[in-house]
């Protein structure tokens, strides 16, 4: 009898024992949540460059690069490059989709818009633009953006022109170009939100400003820019100044560094800090981030890097104000070949779930249906799987955010509320490893489970049934799947959404 017991008792013990060892590591708990804070309403939101919609020079699609490089006599950066067409902001799938991560701000700007001039007549147009600048923007394309806007329940961000043309014959900066944007804007029913004085000052001189320009002409004309502003367009928000690779993140052409610009009197200062930021320099520029790295965690909290340096500049100049992030990707110029499968979607919802807990407001990706790093295909408009993970994040994850606790190596949770409910959280778990593992949750669930057959594809499955639009181009029924409390498995390499209703 006695040996009876003992036998129990050992196994009893081992059971337990085997059972602490094999316990879930990654343990939801939504009571212990504390609140961090909020963050923008319009959070996720995204890039049209101004390249895009009036046509111009943009980066070659990997499959054709060598082809259109072999017939063209350009060097250097310039022959990464290649004319795209202007895109139709009226065509019905790009409307639907777009207004699946409504609400949202819509950035229109780039390097394209420092020498843009908008031709303010219902005339032909010109077939060269005037003195002083590059490049020319019709009503007809100006209005395509207003209204887009408010077709996808989109508030307008833009960005000025810096280019010689803006100055007068004693090189006195006009902001005559400024209002005839603004005034047509207004003449069509649309409304500029948010705009900064010009895009990425840090690299103005290869960003279309004049010859000689540096910090103190910064200074200078942007406070004729913002006295113009606040009297003119009082209601748009200024926002700046939208700089971009410093602090050791890439080494590219920096031209200003941020206390070039933002040291000289009068001092600049904005209702949001604005910055830029791009892990590194995509494989197209010969860049050194490779695919085998996309799901480390160095590569995922090289985000953070990139933010503490421009809260550490923002926290020097102008202490508490609102700071966004107006530009981001994969990486630079266009980003790699797997930007527009499904790997970087890890990438992609790590930097919202980190970026949100750090108190950034608004994170603006780059771009909508653009080259290897836009959310959707930029010849067929499909959505690719960066688009399905934006789609369940504007579904699912509101604007307060949460402590979600520790998870296992590997393993990156985070918590919103639940998306336009008064109670309930939404948790996001990430699971880059490529071993399986699971969570216990306090209750039960939705379950919203994005897998893959492999990293690299561009196909992706919401809890087991591969996404896709329907015969009208129109988004499917996004539907989560009943989960228990207890315990619920995490596969490998998968993204999980999990909603909680109370």
């Amino acid at each position: 009898m006695k040996k009876i017991l003992l036998f129990w008792v050992f196994a009893l013990l081992g059971g337990n024992v085997f059972a602490q060892q094999n316990a879930p590591q990654n343990k939801i708990n939504l009571k212990d949540m504390s609140f961090i804070g909020k963050v923008d309403e319009r959070y996720q939101s995204f890039n049209i460059e101004m390249c895009e919609v009036i046509g111009g020079d943009f980066w070659i699609p990997y499959n054709l690069v060598d082809s259109v490089r072999k017939h063209s006599d350009r060097k250097g950066i310039d022959a990464l490059k290649w004319k795209i067409e202007p895109i139709n902001l009226y065509e019905k799938k790009l409307r639907n989709l777009a207004a699946g991560l409504g609400p949202t701000y819509v950035r229109v700007s780039g390097t394209w818009a420092n020498a843009i001039f908008f031709q303010n007549n219902d005339g032909p147009k010109l077939s060269s633009p005037p003195k002083g600048f590059k490049n020319i923007l019709t009503r007809q394309q100006w209005k395509g953006v207003v209204d887009f806007c408010k077709a996808v329940d989109g508030k307008l961000v833009t960005s000025f022109p810096i280019s010689e043309g803006m100055r007068d014959e004693s090189g006195k900066w006009q902001p005559t170009q400024v209002k005839s944007i603004i005034d047509y804007t207004n003449s069509v029913g649309g409304d500029i939100h948010a705009a900064e004085f010009f895009n990425e000052p840090s690299h103005a001189i290869h960003g279309d400003a004049p010859k000689g320009y540096n910090g103190e002409i910064f200074a200078k004309e942007f406070a004729l820019f913002k006295d113009f502003a606040s009297t003119y367009a009082p209601k748009m928000r200024i926002i700046g100044p939208g700089s971009s690779t410093e602090g050791g993140i890439i080494p590219a052409g920096l031209d200003f560094p941020i206390d070039e610009l933002l040291s000289h009197t009068p001092k600049p200062s904005f209702e949001v800090f604005t910055y830029h930021y791009y892990g590194n320099i995509s494989k197209r520029c010969l860049g050194g981030q490779k695919v085998e790295n996309a799901l480390s965690p160095d590569w995922l909290k090289r985000t953070e890097k990139g933010l503490e340096f421009y809260q550490n500049a923002r926290d020097k100049y102008m202490p508490n104000t609102p700071i966004w992030l107006t530009e981001t990707a994969e990486t630079a110029c266009g980003g790699n070949p797997w930007a527009a499968t499904y790997i970087d979607s890890f990438r992609y919802l790590d930097q919202m779930g980190r970026l949100a807990k750090k108190g950034v407001q608004v994170v603006m990706h780059n771009t909508l249906a653009r080259s290897e790093y836009g959310l959707l295909d930029h010849d067929t408009h499909n959505p690719r799987p960066n688009y399905w993970a934006a789609h369940l994040w504007n579904k699912l994850m509101g604007n307060q955010v949460y402590e979600a606790g520790n998870s296992e190596t590997g393993v990156y949770t985070y918590a919103h509320n639940l998306k336009n409910k008064s109670k309930g959280k939404t948790v996001m778990i990430l699971n880059t490893n490529k071993t399986a593992t699971s969570a216990s949750i306090p209750a039960d669930a939705k379950q919203y489970l994005l897998t893959a057959d492999e990293l690299v594809t561009k196909k992706v499955s919401l809890n087991g049934k591969v996404l896709k639009l329907t015969a009208n181009d129109e988004l499917p029924e996004i539907e989560g799947k009943t989960v228990k409390k207890g315990i619920v498995e995490l596969p490998a390499y998968s993204i999980m959404f999990l909603t909680f209703s109370k």
